[in-house]
């Protein structure tokens, strides 16, 4: 009797060793499952962000591929907002006159009724919410002088050269049918306290400063700066901003480029 109750014991310590032996053996085996489950998932990851990483790469070499297209709007065509008029760019016809001036809603240096007041729509628009936003920001703007016709420059353009020589008169005003203005896409500003008005320490208050920095953003550029006169033919007018709309004002901005002769490839224009 005693032998066969060891024999039991043994029999049961036995069974016990073995499922137990199983048991672990099933520990270590979904120990290792899970570990290899989450390499695999580890490594979809990686692999799923390497594909996003080569896909946003892919994406913005594309983008940067694509050039931008400067036939997108003319540079001859009077009633192009990218039209180039300069003293070897006279406006075809010379006394072209826009059809879409409108008065922009904002502080202005003359009366509405006055056609020096208008600008074409899409410039007048602009103009107006660069105002508000210039308005926000603590700086007040107003309109010194917009479009002028071929007759209006006529007489602009003769006062100069009677009060102060051709010479003096052709550097900082343009012989009738070569104005930005005549095309209804420049706009001088000024204060609306006047401090400054279209004299050169407009770029020192605040208004030229924001403009400096903020026009862009809105389609305009300043057109003749102290840098370039050799290209525009006329002295640094800090006041002078002309309407190009938000692509051309981008591009221009990403290229360096402060002229739109130098941007669209023209000969500079220093002289008639």
């Amino acid at each position: 009797m005693k032998r066969v109750y060891t024999v039991a014991i043994i029999i049961a310590v036995s069974c016990s060793l073995i499922g137990g032996g199983l048991v672990y053996k099933k520990h270590v085996s979904d120990v290792a499952q899970a570990a290899a489950q989450q390499r695999t998932a580890a490594a979809l990851k990686a692999k799923q962000q390497a594909a996003a990483a080569k896909l946003a790469a892919e994406t913005a070499a594309a983008a940067a591929a694509v050039a931008f297209n400067k036939q997108q709007y003319s540079a001859d065509a009077p009633d192009s907002i990218w039209v180039v008029a300069n003293k070897q760019r006279p406006l075809q016809p010379k006394d072209y006159a826009p059809t879409d001036l409108v008065v922009p809603q904002i502080p202005l240096r003359l009366g509405k009724n006055s056609s020096e007041m208008q600008l074409r729509q899409a410039a007048a628009t602009a103009l107006e919410s660069m105002t508000t936003a210039a308005e926000k920001a603590g700086v007040h703007l107003m309109l010194a002088s917009a479009y002028r016709s071929y007759n209006l420059q006529v007489s602009v353009y003769g006062n100069e050269v009677k009060n102060y020589g051709q010479a003096t008169a052709d550097s900082e005003s343009a012989r009738p049918g070569y104005s930005e203005h005549q095309t209804g896409l420049a706009a001088d500003l000024e204060p609306v306290s006047h401090q400054c008005e279209i004299a050169d320490c407009f770029v020192t208050t605040p208004e030229g400063k924001w403009l400096v920095a903020h026009a862009g953003e809105f389609g305009f550029m300043q057109r003749y700066t102290i840098d370039k006169t050799a290209v525009t033919g006329y002295r640094a007018e800090a006041w002078h901003f002309r309407y190009v709309g938000i692509g051309l004002t981008t591009e221009l901005q990403k290229q360096g480029s402060t002229t739109l002769e130098e941007f669209f490839g023209l000969p500079a224009a220093p002289s008639y």
